[in-house]
């Protein structure tokens, strides 16, 4: 099973608000968008754990303030299945500012981290204190 990328539970709509988990300056961030989504028609865009999401930041630092950029969700309130059946949920909803490419802007990641996005991400995998 393991290497597996089940298919998740995507319960994070286009407009969420999610806490910013790593030291950048960004305190509340809210989804823009979700980049390769393909949906059907009239649906909005939703995202999962281990997703890439352009992200607005609505609360943080004055610098970081109003700025456009991309994230990786890390945990969800929504629980979502792995492939061996259990459920995972997480008491909030939680992202990190990251690059293009996937490397982290900032150096530390507060709280735990959900193994799907750890499997996708290495960068977030070799910050992160906590892998659930």
């Amino acid at each position: 099973m393991k290497g597996l990328a089940g298919r998740q539970t995507r319960g994070l709509p286009t407009g969420a608000k999610l806490k910013c988990v790593d030291n950048t300056g960004a305190k509340v961030v809210q989804i823009v968008t979700v980049p390769k989504y393909k949906g059907t028609r009239r649906r909005y865009p939703s995202a999962g754990v281990g997703d890439m999401l352009v992200v607005s930041v609505k609360k943080g630092t004055p610098e970081m303030r109003r700025q456009v950029l991309k994230a990786v969700i890390v945990r969800q309130k929504r629980p979502f299945f792995r492939a061996d059946g259990t459920a995972v949920q997480f008491e909030d909803n939680a992202a990190v500012i990251v690059t293009d490419q996937g490397d982290l802007k900032g150096s530390e990641i507060k709280g735990p981290v959900a193994r799907e996005a750890a499997e996708r991400w290495p960068r977030i995998a070799a910050v992160a204190s906590i892998i659930v």
